[in-house]
């Protein structure tokens, strides 16, 4: 198992920049596909990006890419989500998450942190 704590969220304005953190427990952080999400009430949860265990690759949903970039160090437990040029519409709670595939899928992800809030002020 792990367990899983993001840090990071806040209030900024549009054009602005964050960086969210999530910090993993357990000696097995790097066995693990990781993936940040978002959801906006009302709305469902989506698929923002992810990160392979392996090699590092990564993948970006379409509202995202060219603005916010995920990465990790296995040395700390830690995958963090660079977001840059930030817009009103990125208003929602990240959620980092924690499994076995690599995936854009919600479902293949077992394991789930709280939470961090991000409000974008136009």
């Amino acid at each position: 198992q792990v367990q899983l704590v993001e840090s990071g969220g806040g209030l900024v304005q549009a054009g602005g920049s964050l960086r969210l953190s999530c910090a993993a427990s357990g000696r097995t952080f790097s066995s693990y596909a990781m993936g940040w999400f978002r959801r906006t009430p009302g709305k469902e949860r989506e698929f923002v990006a992810a990160i392979r265990r392996s090699d590092g690759s990564t993948n970006y949903a379409d509202s995202v890419k060219g603005r916010f970039t995920i990465s990790r160090d296995n040395a700390k437990n830690r995958v963090y989500l660079q977001m840059n040029s930030l817009k009103p519409e990125d208003t929602a709670d990240y959620y980092c998450a924690a499994g076995g595939i690599y995936s854009f899928r919600e479902s293949n992800y077992p394991y789930w942190g709280q939470g961090t809030q991000v409000t974008v002020s136009s």
